[in-house]
């Protein structure tokens, strides 16, 4: 099993997975070409790509969804109603529909949309579960419902938001509005909301997570490393390798 973030933020979110037989990525936010040179940049064949998946309709997620579906001649895997509100960035490509709660199997893998709330038309998060065990990746949730938290138990590796620091975002820059969407019950979780879920899921069997979505503004690398770790140490788990998703490169290759 193998993970990559090929970018994570506001400008863009792309994320490779990678099962015994499978190779998916999940959203394509950023240009088809940047795409391509930082998939070539870590050893990614984009030929051997067999699906795109799509959280949700966001520009910074779906951007060049249908240029590389078209381009690989493989399907994209979205609900309906993300299909149709993107249609025009899907333009020929071939779809395959889900209903989020609805698992589907996809060769060697089963393919688990659930739902989760953002201020977007049909939101999910999604589990991939093979015979290597299972992945997770949830990122743009305002909120950490009972079915996220179960849906994203027992993954050996986990895409995890970990959006903004309370006190940077509310003495940042932003405008008022902005800073109330984001806290919103439809908008990213915090730092503090982030370990809250990892309370639930940090396990002995958790070797890679990847934190995703910082924010360049309310944010920091560092302190989201630091304060992971210290967390997992006295949750008496040995420490994954813990990963920050980054905006303008992707990371390693990483394998559980």
């Amino acid at each position: 099993m193998k993970i990559c973030s090929l970018a994570s933020g506001s400008k863009g979110n792309c994320l490779y997975l990678e099962t015994g037989e499978t190779r998916v990525l999940i959203d394509v936010g950023l240009s088809l070409r940047e795409t391509l040179v930082r998939m070539e940049a870590v050893g990614i064949d984009s030929t051997g790509i067999h699906a795109v998946l799509v959280s949700h309709e966001h520009i910074d997620h779906i951007r060049s969804v249908g240029a590389f579906a078209r381009k690989f001649k493989v399907p994209v895997i979205a609900s309906h109603m993300v299909a149709t509100k993107a249609e025009k960035y899907l333009h020929k490509a071939r779809v395959i529909e889900f209903e989020a709660g609805s698992a589907l199997d996809f060769r060697d893998c089963v393919i688990d949309p659930f739902p989760i709330t953002h201020d977007a038309c049909d939101p999910v998060g999604f589990v991939l579960e093979s015979r290597e065990g299972r992945c997770g990746s949830a990122t743009d949730l305002g909120i950490v419902t009972r079915l996220v938290t179960e849906k994203l138990r027992g993954c050996r590796s986990l895409h995890l938001e970990s959006n903004h620091d309370v006190e940077m975002l509310m003495n940042g820059p932003y405008p008022w509005d902005l800073k109330q969407r984001i806290k919103s019950r439809q908008g990213h979780l915090s730092n503090e909301e982030s370990l809250e879920l990892l309370h639930e899921l940090a396990h002995g069997g958790l070797e890679v997570l990847v934190m995703a979505h910082l924010s360049e503004v309310n944010n920091h690398p560092g302190h989201v490393v630091r304060t992971t770790e210290s967390f997992l140490r006295d949750q008496n788990v040995c420490a994954p390798r813990i990963v920050i998703g980054d905006q303008y490169r992707a990371s390693a290759v990483l394998e559980a």
